[in-house]
């Protein structure tokens, strides 16, 4: 039984009162400041360096997955048992970025498949939104950490070139950032998340917007009523992408 948009708030743990902040403006918006952030410079350590990070912008899909799943850039790849390089329609309007596979993720070969992954299928559910349907879900590294730590610079500076071609050929209308890894990966930017919520940064002229990642929303339930303001913003820079 298909759920309502109200159901799945009270699901995410947010009041169907949050809708109500949404409702179209009576005035036209004020314009949403917009952060240029274009692909900043993340060189790649040199030792990580090797032919399979190079020339990027000539792979298509399969060549791009194929790489991916043979990458051996930086040591993550040493205790991962598959590489998981994204999931979803690869004609997406929205483009969700994650940090690293975990546990579950690592054993499956697909991304926020454990507990976030299902808090994250509440909060595009919440939007009319599902994974695999104008959505494409990708992380800022495509092999497990250890322990499921957050990636470390240079692991993201060496897997970036896949997040980067994957953008290019993805086309998403909007970018929303899961996390703080991945708003280091895309943006170069680390700051701390509560100073770049709700501003409008730009990917190579796509929107893109900032909030929590699921996990950390598991562990700081009140904090997913801002997470919901966060999708609301994303959607209104695209529909603002839309006019």
């Amino acid at each position: 039984m298909s759920l309502s948009r109200e159901q799945m708030l009270v699901e995410m743990g947010i009041s169907p009162l949050w809708v109500l902040r949404d409702a179209p403006p009576a005035s036209p918006p004020e314009p949403i400041p917009v952060v240029a952030a274009d692909a900043p410079a993340v060189e790649l350590v040199p030792e990580q360096a090797s032919p399979s990070t190079v020339a990027t912008d000539t792979m298509d899909w399969p060549t791009l997955e194929a790489a991916i799943s043979e990458c051996r850039n930086c040591g993550l790849c040493q205790q991962r048992k598959q590489a998981v390089p994204g999931v979803g329609d690869r004609n997406p309007v929205w483009l969700f970025i994650g940090e690293g596979p975990g546990a579950e993720e690592d054993m499956r070969g697909e991304p926020f498949v454990g507990q976030a992954g299902k808090l994250l299928d509440a909060m595009l559910a919440a939007l009319d939104l599902a994974r695999g349907d104008k959505v494409y879900i990708a992380n800022a590294v495509k092999c497990r950490p250890p322990n499921n730590r957050t990636p470390e610079a240079a692991e993201m500076a060496a897997c970036r070139p896949w997040l980067v071609r994957q953008i290019e050929l993805l086309k998403p209308r909007v970018i929303v950032l899961l996390g703080k890894a991945a708003v280091h990966s895309v943006l170069g930017d680390d700051r701390a998340l509560g100073a770049m919520r709700g501003q409008s940064f730009e990917y190579k002229g796509i929107p893109v917007a900032v909030t929590y990642h699921p996990a950390y929303l598991l562990r700081n339930l009140p904090d997913k009523a801002k997470a919901w303001e966060d999708l609301l913003f994303a959607r209104r820079l695209l529909k603002r992408v839309n006019q």
